[in-house]
């Protein structure tokens, strides 16, 4: 067993954007977009994936920064199409065309962390028994909520749906990660605050909330928060995933206050383009400066 800070779960998706600026390829993945970001703090980072053999070249990226990559095959890729009908990034229509195989606890067994971020892109990447043997390890659990409210319909879009879980599930989560849209779903709560301390309710022990325009977080019910300040926005694919791979990077050792700040000014600069964040630490600590100075 190989002990990481930071192990990254999730399925490769290979995404195809549609919006007014045009169509792009991009490949995506929760557990990609995470690691990157999670990078930044500079810890032993490690990024867990299922994908078909002729994806493989997709995580040259991830190795090329020297965050080990472990790959098992799946007859298929997962393929996702988002579709941003009008200017409001958080409006999109997602659709699947294939699903990857699922992850189960002896694929998972090798992997010790300090923390494990699960970064489902829909139902049935990791089961109540893939989390309950993450949990057994110790590290701190985290999760990605779209991982277990989103479905594959009969039409190949994406849609929430209850599941019947749920209980069992946050139960087991020390930072549940959200955004506005699925937090409303989830509590019937529209204000973002009320939602996140309903979902902190229901097992949690942290809440990360992304919405348009910043972030919200929810620790022994105190608030956080801070906004986002990308200077172009190109990349809202991967927003939640790159805040959620940051925060709870920075939380292995910084407080929480600290900790939204620093998610903030990742994931405003993983905005900026496609694809996950490739800026520096630097970079970073200089937005923080300029936009973020007497919030931490």
């Amino acid at each position: 067993m190989k002990a990481y800070d930071v192990v990254t779960i999730g399925n490769y998706t290979k995404d195809t954007i549609v919006s007014s600026a045009g169509t792009r390829y991009v490949d995506g993945g929760g557990y990609s977009y995470a690691a990157h970001a999670a990078h930044l703090r500079n810890l032993s980072i490690a990024a867990v994936t299922r994908l078909a053999a002729e994806d493989r070249r997709s995580t040259d990226a991830l190795t090329a920064k020297g965050i080990d990559v472990h790959i098992f095959e799946s007859p298929k890729s997962t393929l996702m199409r988002l579709e941003y009908p009008t200017g409001n990034v958080d409006e999109r229509i997602l659709t699947v065309a294939s699903v990857a195989d699922p992850f189960t606890p002896e694929l998972l067994a090798p992997f010790d962390a300090r923390a494990f971020i699960v970064n489902g892109s829909a139902r049935g990447e990791a089961t109540l028994h893939v989390m309950r043997s993450l949990k057994d390890k110790g590290g701190l659990l985290c999760a990605d909520v779209q991982g277990f409210v989103r479905i594959v319909a009969d039409d190949g879009r994406l849609k929430y749906e209850r599941w019947p879980e749920q209980a069992d599930i946050l139960a087991l989560i020390d930072i549940l990660k959200t955004d506005a849209v699925e937090a409303e779903f989830l509590t019937g709560e529209s204000d973002i605050h009320k939602a996140a301390s309903a979902l902190a309710a229901q097992g949690p022990a942290e809440i990360v909330l992304t919405h348009r325009d910043g972030l919200l977080v929810l620790v022994d019910g105190q608030y956080f928060e801070a906004g986002f300040h990308p200077a172009v926005l190109r990349g809202r694919s991967g927003r939640g995933d790159t805040c959620m791979g940051s925060y709870v990077s920075s939380r292995l050792d910084a407080e929480p206050a600290e900790s939204t700040v620093w998610a903030a000014a990742v994931t405003s600069l993983k905005m900026e383009q496609e694809g996950p964040v490739m800026c520096s630490a630097d970079d970073v600590a200089a937005l923080i400066g300029r936009q973020y100075r007497n919030q931490e």
